[in-house]
Formats: structure tokens, C-alpha cells, sequence
């Protein structure tokens, strides 16, 4: 196997976890009866270009169908960053009723939602029609495609060059990682900018959140890597800024190399900081198996600890990154009775592999669980908030990433 951006072969093992479902490949009742399709999770770091990849790539159909139930609009948190995000970028980059905005992978209208308001031109581009329908209904034009090189020749051609792209958490998505930038490179007008979020591997390694990788995710990125993939298609990385969001994410400015955008002092900043931390030799790129087996075991622990001591454990949030630790560790319901989600998309179904039942919040309060696993750990201090009513019956909240911790003992 090669790599995916600068072609060199691969060599270094960074993370094997065995295999799993697709983890949005959620189950129907009528499912149930039917046996799942399972791949190999397992990464790979280049010793050339440093890009963290997945082994397997599967069919994008495999992935993404018409009925995939993540929807952005369901994180209050999330809503509240992408306006902010808006607010900022206009402002910043003087956008107005004549420029474009391009979001790519704009889900169910959540970001360009806000940049409508402003009336300011924008399209989204998302490859799954469900979403799509949402953020339509929104009044957001939403075409339904993946978005590439060839695509952006299309659109460039019809629609003009994008004043602003945006891509939140799309690059690490993407199969084919080069046609996708060389799109972006295409489709930017002459000094048009394109910002992209990517959860940054360093927080990943450095807080244990292997929980993060899932089939989704082709590539597990760093600031150097992504900086040497945008510059062999003619993009310049000019700014860069730390987020918290996704437990620790980078947003990256970039534009094409002849346009007037003075390079901040973060970037420097940034590629010191990835140096210092070791990213640059491949040891640093060993020993994290062990990580994410200590992980697992803990929170194994954990689980049939409160078994034998005939404790219920529920779950909130049925995200990918719960799926991933989940089927990982082998939990099955007679751990973790149901998991709670607020999105109606996801609720009646069954997580993929582990099945266990996603039921609505009303459930908590009727089934009094002792202790409830917040699987969106990233989104513990809005979801601790919101669930504090399970003190009343004693309950208690648990995550287990970093490491187990029982919240507020």
C-alpha cells in the first residue's frame, strides 16, 4: 500500500482496530436479521509526508448513503461555532452581495445558513441527499455531488471563481485527498481563501483519542502535512489557528500562491510547535496500540464492575466516535442498555455492530440508569449540563476518553 497523498510506500503500523461497520451505518428494526458488513480499521503513518491513513478504502456509497443520519444542526454548540465562524470570515475577508462562498460537505445547511442571512451568494456541496433536502428546505442551494478536480471545472466554468470555500471537517473524509485540494486550487477565484477544519493529530495522540478513527476518516492530519499536500497544487497555507472543538482542531487559511495574503506569524508558530512535539521523527509515530488498549480495558473494566454489582449503564450520544470504542472494546447491550441521541434521524434505530437500541431522552427519565457514558466526549460540558437532572435519582455521568471518569467525584 501507498500513500494516498505523497505516494510513498507504507511501512509504519500506527493503530490497529481490528475491524468494524461503517460507524453512521446505522440499523432499521428490520435489520436486525441481516448480517452487517464489517472492514479492517486500521492506520498507517508515511514516513515521507507523515499523512496517518486508513488501509482500506471502501466504496463511497459503502459510507455515505442517502439515508446517513449525522446532521450538524443537532449540536447547539456547533450552530453557535459556525456563526461565529461566519462573523469572523466576513468581516475579515470583506465579503458582500458579490462575492461566492462555497461550503463543501455543508450538511444540512447549518453553516451557510448564517451566510444567507448577510445576503451574500453561497452554495453547499454535499454528497448525501438526505442532508441536502434539509438544508434546501433552509432556502440553501445544496447540490448533491462529491467534490472534486472535474467538478470544479464545472463549477469555476458556470458559477466563477469562490471568493471563500469552506470545508469543516472534510478534509479527513475525502478517499482521493490530492483530487480534492487540487479542486479547491481550481475553483478559488484570484484571491479567494479557503479555510478547513481537521481535528489535529497532535491533540489526538496527546489525549487518547483513538476513538476518533473511524472508516469515514480516511486521514488523521498534522499542520505540516496538510501545508506540503496544498502546496504541490500551487495552494499556500498563509494563517492557521488552534479550535477546541473535536477535543483540539486546527483551521487553516489557504490560498493560491500568487495571491496577496501576508503569512501570519502562527504559521512558523505552528510548524515549531508540531517539531518540538517529536512529529517529525517516525518514533513518535509508535506506541500508540498501547494507548488505545489501555483505553478499551478501563472502560471495560468499568462496564462489567457495574454489572456484577447490578448497576444499569446507558449511554448519551450516538456518534461514530462511541461506535468506534464500542465495537473496539466488544460492549454490547447487556453493558450499556440504550443509548440516548437528540436527533429523531437516528432515534428507533440500532448502533452498527454492537446494536444497541437509540431511544430518545424521555428513556433516562423513565429507566433511572446509574450511571450514563457521554460518547461525545468532546461535548461533555453542553451534554453534563443538559443531564443534570440525573443527579435526582443519584445518577451519575461517566466519559471514558481521555481516561474513565465518573463526572463530579
Amino acid at each position: 500500500m501507498n500513500c494516498r497523498s505523497c505516494g510513498a510506500a507504507l511501512t509504519c503500523e500506527f493503530l490497529d482496530l481490528g475491524t468494524a461497520p461503517p460507524s453512521n451505518a446505522f440499523l432499521a428494526a428490520a435489520d436486525l436479521a441481516k448480517p452487517e458488513a464489517w472492514f479492517p480499521l486500521k492506520l498507517h503513518a508515511c514516513g515521507q509526508c507523515h499523512l496517518v491513513q486508513v488501509d482500506e478504502v471502501q466504496a463511497h456509497d459503502q459510507l455515505f448513503s442517502p439515508d446517513y443520519v449525522y446532521f450538524s444542526s443537532y449540536s447547539r454548540s456547533w450552530l453557535e461555532h459556525a456563526e461565529r465562524y461566519v462573523a469572523m470570515a466576513v468581516e475579515r475577508l470583506q465579503l458582500d452581495g458579490s462575492s461566492l462562498v462555497v461550503e463543501l460537505a455543508s450538511n444540512d445547511g447549518y453553516l451557510l445558513q448564517y451566510v444567507a442571512a448577510r445576503g451574500i451568494p453561497c452554495l453547499g456541496i454535499e454528497p448525501t441527499e438526505g442532508t441536502a433536502v434539509v438544508a434546501r428546505s433552509r432556502g440553501i442551494e445544496t447540490i448533491v455531488r462529491f467534490f472534486g478536480r472535474g467538478f470544479a471545472e464545472e463549477l469555476a466554468g458556470s458559477r466563477g471563481g469562490a471568493d471563500l470555500i469552506v470545508g469543516n471537517n472534510v478534509l479527513a473524509h475525502v478517499p482521493d485527498i490530492n483530487d480534492f485540494v487540487a479542486g479547491i486550487a481550481r475553483l478559488l477565484s484570484e484571491q479567494g481563501v479557503a479555510t478547513l477544519e481537521f481535528p489535529h493529530l497532535l491533540e489526538l495522540v496527546a489525549n487518547r483519542q483513538f476513538d476518533t478513527v473511524y472508516h469515514e476518516h480516511f486521514s488523521y492530519l498534522s499542520f505540516h502535512t496538510v501545508q506540503r499536500l496544498f502546496a504541490s497544487h500551487g495552494l499556500r497555507l498563509w494563517d492557521v489557528e488552534t479550535l477546541p472543538t473535536h477535543g483540539g482542531s486546527l483551521r487553516v487559511w489557504a490560498c493560491l500562491d500568487s495571491a496577496q495574503h501576508a503569512q501570519t506569524p502562527a504559521v512558523a508558530a505552528m510548524l515549531s510547535r508540531e517539531e518540538a512535539a517529536g512529529m517529525m521523527d517516525m518514533a513518535w509515530y509508535q506506541g500508540f496500540q498501547k494507548v488505545a488498549e489501555d483505553v478499551k480495558d478501563d472502560f471495560l473494566a468499568f462496564l462489567l464492575e457495574k454489572k456484577r454489582a447490578g448497576q444499569r449503564v446507558a449511554a448519551y450520544g450516538a456518534a461514530a466516535k462511541g461506535n468506534t470504542l464500542i465495537n473496539f472494546a466488544g460492549i454490547r447491550s447487556d453493558l450499556i442498555q440504550f443509548v440516548v441521541d437528540a436527533s429523531p434521524h437516528k432515534q428507533g434505530r440500532f448502533l452498527p455492530g454492537s446494536r444497541i437500541p437509540v431511544v430518545d431522552e424521555s428513556m433516562l427519565r423513565q429507566a433511572k440508569p446509574d450511571f450514563v457514558v457521554i460518547l461525545p466526549w468532546n461535548l461533555r460540558d453542553e451534554i453534563s449540563h443538559q443531564l443534570r437532572y440525573v443527579s435526582q435519582w443519584q445518577g451519575k455521568l461517566v466519559v471514558a476518553i481521555p481516561r474513565i471518569e465518573v463526572l463530579g467525584s
